[in-house]
């Protein structure tokens, strides 16, 4: 059994680099919360990556910021996801960009959500696709507005559609045009009518054909009377029938002629097809069909 427990934190910090180096996992296992504080950096950087693995949660949690700062990228490889649940807020503020660019998805989905709102930008900028795959819907709506918008065109198209389906309003908003380039069709496509009501005119007119195409009927309702002007002509035509219908009368009346005149010819030629819109067209609108 153990006798590393019985040390008092004096005793501890008092262990040479070699003597850390030989403890077992079952010593570091028995490390209690209050010893683990007394380890130097220069006694943490000497952990084995299967010393780090044999670390929880617990004994991650009473790590102090300047040892978590410590850490190598293999030892930050190497702490398990049970281990993680212990990390808190001030532990991944102190997180560098190159520790947080060698999380896996599993370790980051371990991370609590209280914890993962406070990661800087910079280092959530830094995760990797792979790891961004890893966020759980409650993780991103704990994320902020500044987070979202801090993240690469390539970690917002690795997000999956359940995530993006949980981005709030602000945070849609908050996007820059080329995170809204870059989401998919099927992300586009789980898109609700309070995130599309968020978009603004420079997002809405950045979509490409294939993202208008993929807006279901359901969220092309939080289309806004600006959104629409913003429509470019290109963007209009590929508009389906079931689509120009889901569109409010209010909304479509502000559609500008040249939009409404590029609408494919079975919309166009059928204006019946266009419920409840007809009669709220003006006359120029009207003559551009």
């Amino acid at each position: 059994m153990s006798t590393i427990s019985s040390l008092t934190t004096d005793q501890i910090a008092a262990l040479s680099t070699a003597a850390i180096a030989a403890l077992t996992t079952a010593d570091v296992r028995s490390l209690t919360t209050a010893q683990i504080p007394a380890l130097s950096t220069s006694q943490m950087a000497v952990l084995s990556s299967v010393q780090v693995a044999a670390l929880a949660s617990a004994q991650v949690a009473a790590l102090t910021t300047a040892q978590v700062a410590a850490l190598s990228t293999a030892q930050v490889v190497a702490l398990s996801t049970a281990a993680l649940i212990g990390l808190e807020s001030a532990d991944i503020v102190a997180l560098t960009t190159a520790q947080s660019a060698v999380l896996s998805s599993a370790q980051v989905a371990a991370i609590g959500t209280a914890t993962i709102s406070h990661m800087e930008t910079a280092d959530l900028a830094a995760l990797s696709t792979s790891a961004v795959k890893g966020l759980t819907t409650a993780q991103i709506t704990a994320l902020t507005s500044a987070q979202i918008a801090a993240m690469t065109t390539a970690q917002v198209a690795a997000l999956s559609v359940a995530a993006i389906g949980k981005l709030a309003a602000e945070d849609v908003a908050a996007m820059s045009t080329a995170q809204i380039a870059a989401l998919s069709t099927a992300q586009v496509a789980v898109l609700s009518s309070v995130q599309v009501a968020a978009l603004t005119t420079a997002q809405v007119a950045r979509l490409s054909t294939a993202q208008v195409a993929a807006l279901t009927a359901a969220g092309l309702k939080g289309l806004e009377t600006a959104d629409i002007v913003a429509l470019t002509t290109a963007q209009s035509a590929v508009l389906s029938s079931v689509q120009v219908a889901a569109i409010s009368a209010t909304t479509i009346a502000r559609m500008e002629t040249a939009d409404l005149a590029a609408l494919s010819q079975v919309r166009t030629r059928f204006p019946h097809r266009l419920p409840h819109h007809h009669d709220h067209l003006g006359r120029l609108q009207l003559r551009g069909l």
